[in-house]
């Protein structure tokens, strides 16, 4: 689990928040991105070696912590841990702060352009909470960002936050990833209520050729999804915005959070989706991340996953057999029973990935999602232990 920001020193004082692609040898020979855009990872010997590739117009230097400063641009040097920034990586540097942040990590599995703090639902569980601040300068952070990112790069979220709450700005990002990264999948994580106006939801349509919204839908009736997400009325508002999405010819995923109160109903939410809205490309059942609102709701949302599983097996075998694609996130596979196996995912973002002691030696460690990095005992199910290779019973029966 590698953390997303690092202390560090730079020479010179940018007058803005700037970011810059780090660049080896291999973003060198490649010419995809602006020299002046890129620092030169100079901690590999055969780049710093090169007098004449240091005397091109580089933004700057990256350098190991312990060099003596030799090049007339300017340098940043990180402190402590230098796996935290590799090449291909884009980071920021932020004017009177000690700390260099990574805003895209090459070959990471989570990826995400963070779009606003504001939000227009307060979900118990929420793992961001809101603030309203004014923050529509991230939208030309974003298109900055996204010129940035390698051209191959699979897949990107965007997320908040309520990313609607842009309005126009949000398609002016996914505008900017059609045409910097128009193989990138892009998956806007979005409460979707916004999208009730049809006339936004169809400003949409055909503005990138792999685009897929996440919207969360917690139960088959308004008292409860109303409940979790703190926001009388948007049950209703979320529905409408599906069916808009849906008219639009956008592509749709929804996201169930696992909460006690949502696992009361999920069988009568798994029959409400199949009936109501058959267009779903897919459905998320999702664990809950112990952070942000969550860890002052234990009580009220907690239910130990191994509590969890004849009801998730029945959910997840009605909707599979009906031709819906279902899968499950944030849970660990000893958790759960065999059969559900083949619906876990790995799902946790690289750097917030952590595993417990309890998960040394097991031997489906490579297969199994683990555990976010802040999870504590109140959060952990009483089931965790290792599978063995005598219990790893192949799984392509399935």
């Amino acid at each position: 689990m590698l953390p997303l920001e690092a202390k560090a020193r730079w020479s010179a004082n940018w007058s803005k928040p700037t970011l810059l692609k780090v660049a080896g040898l291999e973003e060198f020979a490649a010419g995809v991105f602006p020299l002046e855009r890129m620092l030169l990872d100079l901690r590999a010997p055969e780049a710093a070696s090169s007098s004449s590739l240091c005397d091109l117009p580089w933004a700057g230097y990256l350098v190991n912590e312990d060099s003596a400063s030799q090049y007339s641009r300017s340098e940043v040097a990180l402190l402590g841990d230098q796996a935290v920034i590799r090449p291909g990586d884009v980071v920021e540097i932020r004017p009177g702060s000690s700390k260099i942040a990574v805003r895209y990590r090459r070959g990471d599995n989570g990826n995400v352009l963070f779009a606003t703090e504001r939000c227009n639902s307060f979900c118990l569980m929420c793992s961001q909470p809101p603030r309203e601040v004014e923050d529509s300068w991230r939208i030309d952070q974003l298109c900055d960002l996204v010129g940035l990112i390698d051209k191959d790069e699979p897949s990107l979220a965007i997320s908040g936050g309520e990313p609607t709450l842009l309005g126009t700005g949000l398609s002016q990002v996914i505008q900017r990833c059609a045409d910097a990264l128009p193989q990138t999948h892009i998956h806007v994580l979005s409460n979707g209520r916004k999208f009730e106006d049809r006339v936004y939801a169809d400003s949409f349509t055909g503005i990138h050729p792999s685009l897929t919204w996440g919207v969360p839908l917690y139960g088959d009736h308004y008292r409860l999804h109303d409940y979790i997400v703190q926001s009388p009325g948007a049950f209703a508002q979320t529905l409408r915005g599906l069916y808009a999405l849906h008219a639009a010819g956008q592509h749709i995923e929804v996201r169930v959070v696992l909460t006690k109160p949502v696992m009361e109903r999920l069988p009568d939410l798994a029959r409400y989706l199949y009936r109501n809205l058959p267009f779903v490309e897919h459905i998320a059942l999702m664990g809950t991340e112990p952070i942000g609102f969550a860890k002052a709701h234990h009580d009220e949302l907690w239910m130990d996953p191994a509590d969890m599983g004849s009801t998730l097996l029945d959910t997840a075998q009605f909707l599979s057999r009906r031709g819906m694609a279902v899968s499950l996130y944030n849970l660990p596979l000893c958790t759960l029973p065999e059969d559900l196996w083949p619906f876990a995912r790995r799902s946790i973002s690289n750097w917030k990935q952590h595993y417990l002691p309890a998960c040394d030696g097991c031997s489906l460690r490579d297969q199994c999602g683990g555990f976010f990095g802040w999870v504590t005992p109140e959060w952990t199910s009483r089931a965790i232990a290792p599978i063995t290779a005598k219990e790893d019973r192949s799984c392509a029966k399935h």
